[in-house]
């Protein structure tokens, strides 16, 4: 009886997540109170304070659930080993770029982190969120930078810190606005056509 209650619990809890995931993205986190999420989830508000506190309690909840494109595939660099910093750094940019068009789960929760709130205090785990994702991306291509650096690849006094600023910018960017209208443009084709020639131009500049 125990183990049912509590998987039951973990059920309702996911039901009221699921419900705040898609009534935040209808309508935005300010204007999204907890008696909507309650009457979505077809739970009453004293379910809701069961399992959150309050509403930014139950947001956070929500993002911790889910995994951002740019965290998703933060492996398929780790593990890169072509042999070449750049081609790798590439392929996690369009990899990126992948799993925003293909994993609607990971889409949704990326366009209420961005598009969708507001950042007051208690909404302050997106900013917080951002800037740790911003922090694991300075740091892995500025060591992809300075690999290609060592290996000739690129001019030695190239800043890495001022590329990777320059490829987190054209990444994000992107995103930010194919959110605003998906079916403006194919995200991936413009990726390449943005990403590729940025690396070239590294790669002239190695003489």
């Amino acid at each position: 009886m125990a183990r049912r209650t509590k998987e039951e619990a973990a059920a309702t809890r996911d039901s009221i997540l699921d419900a705040a995931e898609k009534l935040f993205v209808e309508q935005g986190v300010s204007r999204t109170t907890l008696q909507h999420i309650a009457s979505a989830a077809g739970v009453t508000r004293g379910a809701i304070y069961w399992h959150f506190d309050d509403k930014g309690a139950l947001f956070n909840a929500m993002m911790e659930r889910a995994t951002l494109p740019l965290e998703a595939e933060l492996q398929v660099l780790d593990e890169a080993a072509s042999g070449d910093p750049l081609s790798d750094l590439r392929e996690y940019m369009l990899a990126v770029l992948r799993r925003t068009v293909e994993d609607p789960v990971a889409r949704r929760v990326f366009e209420i982190a961005t598009l969708k709130v507001e950042f007051v205090d208690e909404m302050d785990a997106v900013r917080c969120r951002r800037r740790h994702n911003l922090g694991q991306w300075m740091a892995r291509a500025e060591r992809q930078v300075k690999l290609a650096a060592d290996q000739g690849l690129i001019g030695k006094n190239v800043d890495p810190a001022r590329i990777a600023l320059a490829l987190w910018t054209m990444i994000d960017g992107m995103i930010r606005n194919w959110m605003f209208a998906p079916q403006s443009f194919d995200l991936l084709q413009l990726g390449k056509c943005v990403i590729d020639p940025y690396m070239e131009g590294l790669r002239a500049g190695r003489a």
